[in-house]
């Protein structure tokens, strides 16, 4: 499949969303750190603060990043900016409204895996980023689709119960795309984002049909 923009063109899109931003990368890596902790906190209020953060992760990454910024390069952001807004509601609606989203971190296969998730998106990523030569401001941040997707895999995977299958949705379709850019585009460390989706998904359902 031939993308609609060169390999330049796809990384300027990075710099002039870091460069326009700055320094919001630190409060969008602050919130994932945030995250993480109520997370491995497990209190009362923790759900529903994850669910939060989660959902203004995935306002921001359709809102600005796609709609304000790869716009101008790839029409289909267009559809991509809507489509994470559309995430962002229902991890919104989910996890606040219906508070059906508990965060328990268990010594176990889910706990593992979504503490390795959440390890490549929020340190393995930029590092494998740093080492193949992508360096900031020209660098996918925390923040921008396929790192924090990763990370919402590696979180899902740590919620104690079924989860919807309309959630896990549109995550999919982004790993399905996301993951052309490694192929296509050199950025190998979006190998992460095919290996997230199929682990979380994988894991995801066979909690829901175990508990079924």
């Amino acid at each position: 499949m031939n993308l609609p923009f060169s390999v330049e063109e796809f990384f300027r899109v990075f710099e002039l969303y870091n460069l326009s931003v700055w320094p919001a990368q630190w409060l969008l890596y602050a919130l994932g750190i945030v995250a993480f902790i109520f997370a491995a906190r497990n209190t009362n209020s923790s759900g529903k603060i994850i669910s939060l953060i989660l959902s203004f992760l995935w306002l921001w990454m359709g809102g600005v990043y796609h709609l304000a910024f790869f716009t101008a390069t790839n029409r289909a952001a267009w559809l991509f900016g809507p489509m994470f807004i559309l995430q962002a509601g229902l991890l919104f609606w989910i996890g606040l409204r219906m508070a059906k989203l508990p965060f328990r971190p268990r010594p176990n296969a889910y706990g593992i895996a979504g503490a390795i998730l959440i390890l490549y998106g929020m340190v393995i990523y930029p590092a494998i980023g740093f080492m193949l030569g992508h360096r900031y401001p020209a660098a996918p941040t925390f923040g921008l689709p396929c790192p924090t997707t990763i990370f919402t895999f590696g979180l899902l995977c740590w919620v104690d119960r079924p989860i919807p299958s309309y959630l896990l949705v549109i995550p999919l379709i982004w790993t399905v795309i996301g993951s052309f850019a490694a192929f296509q585009l050199g950025v190998w460390e979006d190998i992460g984002l095919l290996g997230a989706g199929v682990t979380g998904i994988a894991l995801i359902l066979r909690r829901s049909d175990n508990r079924s």
